[in-house]
């Protein structure tokens, strides 16, 4: 289908809607801008005679109109974030008599500088929608129907409380969303909780879970350790499995102007992308090699000397296990045999990373998505330990997140191991959080099926396909799940599609809530295996309102905290998240419970717990990641003044906000996490995570004391004279809590009430924040102890980590150097297979029938599983195909010309129809997809299975209704981007 722009008026015409819109759009939101402001904000990048031009039309529409333009009361401009990706891109949006009619970057953002992306360039289009799901729909023998808001939530809400009766809590599960603001994935989680249940997850398990395992377990916090804006300080910067230019394109504009000032760029990936287009060396990488080459690296690194001895002597633990085993494993003979990297140029890679520091290095989900995701992630940590490039300015480990809260949602959402604020669920952790919902723990403890139900981690989203078509005696809890609500995620996300439209169909409740009926409604309503179909199955669609409809913050990737305005309000009968979860609370039975503390506002003659409220709540509870300084009042001071903040580190020179007085003199942009104590105490925010050269109260730190103080006689925490900045306590030091604070005469500078609150507690409980104000602003250190970042994880499956072949693999020679893991019993809930899977793999010669290794990725116009930017014309229009980039050998082979029709074939028994893109891109052992595609089902277009008019522009096959099975061991991260396949002439 070919999409083609309407013609504009004809030159000239006196009613011209262009030069209209012009003079309302920039005459309005940009109404106290000169031109030489508008020039020196627009930069380089924007053309003097276009802005010039511009102007001088505004300037003429006024004179002919007169006084007969638009009335300026009512237009708004209502400043927001993007959407999208993680890099927290600021847009004002132009708001006429309630309609949004245009959006500008924003030049002050130091983030986004006045840039767009083509996905943010778009973001008007979510205001307008005309894809979107409009009302509440049943489904109906095989056709949604129009149904009432009343109708749907009562009918839903009884169905939950018979499976609950019959099957129990667990029975039904629930997948949360990173397009939630923090506020709506906090309240989730709790929403879960009061229901009674751990099986609750979202899209952060398959994306960089990973990563927050990995990193958390070896220096504190599962998080990137500086931000975009810092990159520009880096002297060499290594990219792999990122392919930032498409995936998070304005983070680019900040490493090219590393670039500019000399910073070498190092790109890793097995195939030639956007951003290794603008490396100063590209490597590439056989799939899933990932330790074989950053190991290569380490040895060139260890083998001349070139680690930081004295870093590794004061702040690491158990590098030097670390080192004998690199250079007994990773000879550059085994380098190329395991990833195909030759010996001078791995040694080019070290060598640039050791001669130009700090450097930094970033991964993304080429990285993560892997069985041994976990230790691949560690492996990256233990590079910028050696070269002592953590807790430095210009270094760290950049992990790019994906979507826009992401972050945020792992941080304080909906996580089935964890309550908000990484806490886990002991019976601590719950004490804790019963005292900050102000509801009583026996009563919380009694909505759950068992004390021991309330303390195991719940099945993860990768595998509540499995919680449905398992045998019931092997799988850890009473009842396969039942009933499944989808709240903003994308089912074409997750791998093995073929069996998650078998478990879809044995479903008794499926629910979708989301401002698009997303790939979940087709596939709920395309028929399926006869055997397989539920009689009793009921399917709802909701619409929910966009994040353009309601306020929030949202975290970025470098940790930082913006707040939206509300552009519009909701579309047609959509509502939003939050309301939706209340309202659901009130036929459950546990709204008080849920909304007890937050005020209620009136949208549409409905009540809805005011955002800002439910914040003060997390403000007052998630003490252990600093998610408690960043008041709503403080947030919204700080993007009402993004013109103070500097663009390299971010830090605002001086200034007061207007509105209230605030002032924001050392605060840094967005108050990343972790913003320590009370909004009262005034932390600045944490910029880069764990740099020693800055005081505690300036954002500095320290490695966190997480794993005790010593391990087989050999010390834990930081050596002597290794500190932050002005810390009175010059050598490593535990976490604080009341014992800690009394021995060291601390105690006394409580006032009376923190005593009170903070006795038998530590940081982390203490409901005042006195600890913490003592601590950092009277004392310099850290609440968290100062300790050694860790080399050697020993609670990991593998201590140091090792490269193990994927579970499908097209090289059973390596497989045998290299297995995977054995299999697991009881994880997460399920049955986990690794070496039988792999050994059967082998055993028959399944890599001779699929011989190519199949691998997926980003585009720069789709986000995601792409519904919402595949429903949006202006991006459909950029990219109107799914296809798979195959090599000219491989092309050759199969008969294949550039852009025919091909289809690919995995082990599943999966079929894909795309279009052949015959391209150098990729090598002759590799096949690239796209995962953003849906709408088509092996060949088959699935148009008539949407409901009507709310269905994507563009449609083509899932790249996940053809992956395999395969999970990390230690998250159930599942393993895309290495698996295998066939191709053929269609």
């Amino acid at each position: 289908m070919l999409l083609t722009k309407k013609q504009s008026a004809a030159p000239g015409a006196a009613s011209s809607p262009f030069v209209h819109s012009l003079r309302r759009g920039l005459s309005q939101a940009l109404p106290t801008m000169d031109r030489r402001g508008f020039l020196r904000r627009s930069g380089l990048g924007v053309g003097v005679g276009i802005a010039a031009t511009e102007l001088v039309l505004v300037r003429r529409a006024r004179a002919a109109e007169g006084s007969a333009g638009v009335d300026a009361s009512k237009i708004q401009v209502k400043r927001t974030v993007c959407t999208h990706c993680s890099v927290g891109c600021a847009v004002d949006a132009v708001v006429e008599n309630g309609v949004w009619v245009r959006q500008n970057p924003v030049f002050d953002s130091p983030i986004n500088l006045g840039s767009h992306c083509a996905k943010g360039a778009a973001l008007r289009e979510h205001g307008h929608g005309e894809y979107r799901l409009r009302y509440p729909m049943k489904l109906v023998n095989g056709k949604y129907e129009r149904i009432s808001w009343d109708t749907a939530l009562s009918e839903i809400s009884a169905k939950m409380l018979d499976l609950r009766k019959a099957s129990g809590q667990d029975s039904v599960y629930w997948i949360g969303s990173s397009k939630h603001n923090n506020e709506q994935s906090y309240l989730l989680r709790k929403f879960v909780s009061l229901w009674g249940s751990n099986n609750c997850d979202h899209q952060a398990r398959i994306c960089h879970s990973t990563t927050v395992a990995g990193v958390a377990n070896t220096w504190g916090y599962g998080a990137m350790t500086n931000s975009y804006n810092d990159m520009q300080n880096s002297k060499c910067a290594l990219y792999i499995g990122s392919n930032a230019a498409e995936a998070h394109p304005v983070s680019m504009m900040h490493m090219l102007h590393a670039k500019e000032n000399g910073c070498k760029m190092i790109v890793v990936d097995p195939r030639f992308t956007r951003t290794a287009a603008k490396a100063d060396e590209y490597v590439r990488i056989r799939s899933g090699s990932d330790i074989p080459f950053l190991f290569g690296v380490l040895y060139h690194i260890f083998k001349n000397g070139w680690e930081d001895q004295k870093y590794l002597n004061d702040r690491v633990y158990g590098m030097d296990q670390v080192k004998a085993d690199v250079l007994a494993k990773w000879t550059p003979d085994k380098v190329f045999e395991a990833c195909g990297v030759k010996e001078e140029q791995m040694l080019r890679v070290a060598t640039m990373m050791s001669e130009n520091r700090p450097s930094t290095l970033v991964w993304c989900m080429g990285q993560t998505q892997h069985s041994i995701g976990n230790a691949m992630v560690r492996a990256s940590c233990i590079v910028q330990l050696a070269l002592g490039n953590v807790g430095k300015s210009g270094g760290g480990a950049n992990i790019f997140r994906g979507h826009d809260n992401v972050q945020g949602a792992t941080d304080i959402g909906p996580n089935p191991d964890s309550l908000p604020g990484y806490y886990g669920i002991t019976e601590g952790s719950w004490k804790h959080f019963a005292k900050a919902w102000d509801v009583d723990y026996e009563w919380i403890k009694g909505r759950f099926a068992s004390t021991a139900m309330m303390t195991k981690p719940g099945i993860t989203v990768s595998r509540w396909i499995d919680g449905v078509l398992e045998k019931n005696e092997l799988i850890d809890q009473d009842a396969n799940l039942r009933g499944v609500v989808f709240w903003g995620h994308s089912p074409n996300s997750q791998t093995r599609g073929l069996e998650m439209k078998r478990a879809m169909d044995k479903l008794d409740l499926l629910v979708v809530v989301d401002p698009y009926p997303s790939a979940t409604a087709a596939m709920a309503a395309m028929p399926g295996r006869a055997e397989d179909l539920n009689p009793n199955r009921a399917v709802y669609l909701l619409p929910a309102a966009t994040q353009f409809e309601t306020s929030g913050s949202v975290t970025a990737s470098n940790r930082s905290l913006q707040w939206r305005e509300k552009v519009i309000e909701p579309l047609w009968e959509s509502r939003s998240d939050h309301m939706i979860m209340h309202q659901f609370a009130e036929k459950l039975g546990f709204a008080k419970e849920l909304s007890k503390n937050y005020k209620m506002q009136k949208v549409r003659g409905m009540e809805e717990p005011v955002p800002e409220d439910i914040l003060r709540e997390i403000n007052r509870s998630c003490w252990s990641i600093g998610y408690t300084g960043q008041s709503p009042e403080r947030l919204k001071a700080h993007m009402r003044n993004m013109n103070v903040f500097d663009v390299k580190t971010l830090k605002a020179r001086t200034g007061k906000d207007k509105e209230t007085g605030y002032d924001l003199t050392g605060d840094y942009f967005g108050l990343p996490w972790p913003c320590f104590g009370t909004p009262e105490l005034k932390h600045p925010g944490t910029p880069n995570l764990y740099d020693t050269s800055k005081h505690v109260m300036d954002g500095g730190g320290n490695f966190r004391a997480n794993f005790g103080v010593e391990r087989n006689g050999v010390n834990l925490l930081a050596e002597d004279g290794s500190h932050s900045l002005g810390a009175d306590i010059t050598t490593g030091y535990p976490e604080f809590d009341h014992v800690l604070l009394k021995k060291l005469g601390w105690w006394s500078e409580l006032t009376d009430a923190e005593r009170a609150a903070a006795e038998g507690k530590n940081w982390k409980t203490d409901p005042s924040g006195g600890i913490i104000r003592v601590t950092m602003k009277n004392h310099g250190c850290y609440p968290f102890g100062n300790a050694k970042a860790r080399a050697l994880v020993w609670n990991f499956p593998d201590a140091i980590p090792q490269h193990r072949e994927p579970i499908y693999s097209t090289r059973p020679d390596l497989v045998a150097q290299y297995p995977t893991h054995d299999d697991k019993k009881a994880f997460w809930r399920m049955p986990t297979l690794f070496k039988t899977l792999q050994d059967k793999n082998v055993a028959d010669k399944v890599a001779e029938k699929f011989p190519l290794i199949m691998t997926s990725g980003r585009l720069v116009e789709y986000e995601g599983g792409g519904e919402e930017t595949r429903s949006n014309p202006w991006l459909a229009e950029l990219q109107q195909e799914m296809f798979a980039e195959i090599n000219p050998k491989v092309a050759a082979d199969k008969g294949v010309r550039h852009g025919e029709r091909i289809w690919v074939s995995t082990p599943t028994g999966a079929r894909l129809n795309v279009q052949a893109h015959v391209t150098e891109s990729v090598g002759p052992d590799t096949v690239f997809l796209p995962f953003h595609f849906s709408g088509h089902w092996q060949g088959a277009d699935m148009l008539a299975y949407y409901p009507s008019g709310a269905h994507p522009v563009v449609r083509g096959e899932a790249a996940n209704t053809g992956t395999t099975y395969g999970y990390d061991s230690v998250t159930m991260m599942q393993e895309t981007k290495t698996t295998i396949c066939n191709v053929e002439k269609a």
